[in-house]
């Protein structure tokens, strides 16, 4: 994009707009901490999907013109902006957050024809570095740390790496160079040594994110088409950038507490008798389990809102069934709409023109699982307003919760064509734009429509998504593998994830493809059970692995492992209501808590479990020892209780049974005893375990199922001590009945 020279500008509320030579910009003064960059090139105003309803507020700022370029100060940023529309931000103290690149990119020269010929014929994939129509080039200034943009493979830090925003169903095992995956979240926070801030680039178009592996100068985004519309980020910390991000594309709703308990799924669990079978076997087995998933197997033909009754003949009576036994069933549903005349859902999309069309006007047909299927056009607010109301189909069964597959959107013939034509409310529009939010107004739709329909908090998976579908989803990261390098990468995933405004997330424990063994399967269950979404998923045609299939040493270790997590319900559930007010993640990565200390910058294989705990598990096969770097400050061995400081490596033994796991000194750890489910039981006991030295914790209660909390139904407690004494308690708010009886564990 060229401006040109600046040739003059104005205060138009919290608005300076320029206008140069060959276009008009604007900079918008959110907050005194976000600042947004503006030039319409499809639309004069944002086509966000990410951020809902105005997010800016009164602010105090100065407009002037000051050695060649026009100041905007604020009590916290300053931008400065000078011909060619370049913007470089500042701290109010000077410090440089972020300025732009002066010089040209360096494209290298394409291959000849001849030689890409050669590569292609050789299996070797041809791709040239490219320009993009609108683009941003930021430069390095030395020593920056890139964090964030969701669940791409990889390590922790993102320098170096080149990535993509193009919503993929790639099943070939994830590696650490793929560019995309099934998620789009064009957010990332940049750390360097006097400064930190976030940077948003909110443009729903395929777009490239290079973190500085075209040139050591400079980092860049550039988007195939759509506005140049993007958000300066700052904060005096990792975690105010984080909060300002997410106040901007929204938090997590507290989820329903059985959500955070263990889940089962494979594809498929295929007929009722092998249902019941394995609910039966997690009782006999004394794993405690809260999900049974039903994955595609479960329909008519793949139909969506239809039931296999062939295979399930009492739909209704096995779900009744396993909530007796404290299981809550959740389903699959893809978007794809059978194309099938006596079939109602295909019948009412085509009576109402609910589906998305091709360039001559018809509905758009591929093939998905059901066959020629048609795919809503989910843009449209009617269109997920029917979406919706279908969930009575599955609510009425009694399913609990939904989850949504297949929504990059993805086809068994590759990638829709670009001129498919989607409605982006009432704006015909077309694929290009709406790829990479088909996931998030499916996920909306999905959410709006079960909120309408039920007084429980909805629950919905997503596998697509973009920034901000976090309001309305939980996210997995997709189909990966049995293989202990993804075992690796969950947990520079996860961590990512959470630092893109995503607490809500999980891996397929075990791995979804590939066949896992007895050792992979543990030390995954050692991360899962610390990570939001705790679910076991495999693929058909791999080696089953439930918890017991391993033989009886291996099973006692993963009961231990799910039992912990039950008995740290508590703790996770006052994290998801921390993370309300803050945006901060349940599972963070240390520099999320320690950005200050080098250490941390790319820590891929420990993290944080709030502020309280930290977990390094073994990621390597074979190893019964690591080597653990715990912070400053003082710790305290989970299993031994032995005080150890920190700001110090440390090798710990750390046998197939042993996760290392360390707390903080002065840490109130909240507990459940364990039970074989969470359900809808309401936990009349809480325990306490008090770690020496001075803490301080709030620990939040309600029933875990509605939104009756919104109207103050919940109870707020503080607790604190200090050294070793006693423990004090204030109710910061009663608004529900409290706890019978609460256990105090003093650990000296």
């Amino acid at each position: 994009m060229e401006f040109g020279k600046l040739c003059s500008w104005e205060k138009q509320g919290n608005r300076v707009v320029f206008q140069f030579e060959k276009r008009t910009g604007r900079v918008e003064i959110l907050t005194p901490e976000i600042f947004n960059v503006f030039s319409g090139v499809v639309s004069e105003e944002h086509r966000s999907k990410a951020i809902e309803g105005d997010k800016s507020v009164a602010v105090d700022f100065t407009a002037a013109e000051a050695d060649g370029a026009v100041e905007i100060s604020t009590n916290a940023v300053t931008a400065r902006i000078y011909d060619d529309f370049k913007v470089d931000f500042y701290k109010a103290d000077g410090t440089v957050l972020c300025r732009d690149y002066r010089g040209s990119r360096k494209i290298c020269a394409g291959l000849s024809d001849e030689l890409k010929a050669l590569k292609e014929a050789e299996g070797h994939n041809v791709e040239e570095q490219r320009t993009e129509a609108v683009e941003v080039v930021k430069q390095l200034e030395g020593d920056e740390a890139f964090y964030g943009l969701g669940d791409k493979t990889g390590f922790m830090d993102k320098r170096g790496y080149e990535y993509v925003m193009w919503n993929t169903d790639d099943p070939a095992p994830q590696m650490d160079n793929f560019k995309s995956l099934y998620k789009s979240i064009p957010f990332f926070i940049t750390l360097h040594k006097n400064a930190v801030f976030g940077l948003f680039y909110d443009n729903t178009y395929r777009s490239c994110f290079d973190m500085g592996k075209e040139s050591e100068e400079y980092y860049w985004y550039g988007a195939a088409d759509g506005n140049l519309d993007y958000y300066l980020i700052a904060g005096e910390s990792m975690p105010e950038v984080l909060g300002n991000y997410t106040y901007l594309t929204g938090t997590v709703p507290v989820p329903q507490k059985w959500t955070l308990g263990y889940h089962q799924c494979r594809w498929s669990y295929k007929t009722e008798a092998e249902v019941r079978q394995l609910a039966a076997d997690f009782r006999r087995y004394e794993i405690p389990c809260d999900a049974i998933y039903f994955d595609i197997d479960y329909m008519d033909g793949y139909r969506v809102f239809t039931w296999n009754k062939d295979n399930f003949t009492d739909p209704d009576q096995l779900i009744t069934d396993l909530k007796e036994q404290g299981f809550q069933a959740v389903t699959i549903i893809d978007p794809g709409v059978k194309k099938d005349e006596d079939y109602y859902v295909y019948r009412e999309g085509i009576e109402h023109d609910y589906f998305a069309k091709d360039v001559n006007g018809d509905v758009y047909i591929n093939a998905v699982w059901p066959g020629d299927s048609a795919f809503p056009d989910f843009g449209r607010q009617e269109v997920r307003d029917w979406w919706g109301e279908k969930h009575q189909f599955l609510l009425d069964k009694g399913i609990m919760g939904v989850w949504n597959d297949m929504n990059e959107p993805a086809s068994f013939n590759g990638p829709l064509p670009d001129d498919v034509v989607f409605t982006e409310e009432d704006e015909i529009t077309n694929h290009k734009w709406m790829h990479n939010v088909y996931g998030h107004n499916m996920s909306k739709a999905t959410y709006q429509g079960l909120r309408r329909l039920s007084d429980k908090r909805p629950f919905v998976i997503t596998r697509a998504c973009y920034s901000g579908t976090q309001k309305y989803a939980t996210v997995w990261t997709g189909d990966n593998n049995s293989l202990w390098t993804h075992l690796r990468m969950a947990i520079p995933q996860l961590c990512n994830l959470g630092m893109s405004g995503y607490p809500f997330a999980g891996t397929d424990i075990g791995g979804f493809g590939s066949d896992t063994t007895g050792e992979l399967l543990v030390r995954w269950y050692q991360v899962g059970c610390f990570s939001t979404l705790f679910r076991n998923h495999s693929a058909m045609g791999t080696r089953r692995q439930e918890p017991w299939l391993f033989g009886k040493e291996k099973l006692d270790i993963i009961r231990k492992y799910v039992e912990l997590r039950y008995e740290l319900i508590p703790y996770f559930y006052d994290l998801f209501h921390e993370h309300l007010s803050t945006g901060l993640p349940v599972m963070r990565p240390l520099v999320l808590e320690y950005e200050k200390d080098i250490n941390t910058h790319n820590m891929n294989d420990e993290f944080m479990i709030g502020s309280q705990l930290l977990a390094a598990p073994v990621v390597e096969q074979g190893a019964t020892k690591r080597m653990v770097y715990l912070p400053a400050g003082e710790w305290v061995d989970y299993w031994t209780k032995e005080h150890i400081a920190g700001g110090q490596y440390i090798i710990r033994d750390a046998p197939l049974d042993t996760c290392p796991i360390y707390v903080k000194a002065g840490t109130i750890l909240p507990k459940y005893p364990v039970e074989a489910y969470i359900g809808t039981k309401e936990q009349k006991k809480l325990i306490l375990e008090v770690y020496a030295g001075d803490g301080e914790y709030e620990h939040y209660q309600d029933d875990g199922l509605d939104f009756a909390y919104e109207q103050g139904a919940y109870n707020l407690y503080r607790f604190s001590h200090t050294g070793n004494g006693e423990l004090e308690e204030k109710l910061l708010h009663e608004g529900y009945p409290k706890y019978e009886e609460i256990d105090i564990k003093y650990i000296p």
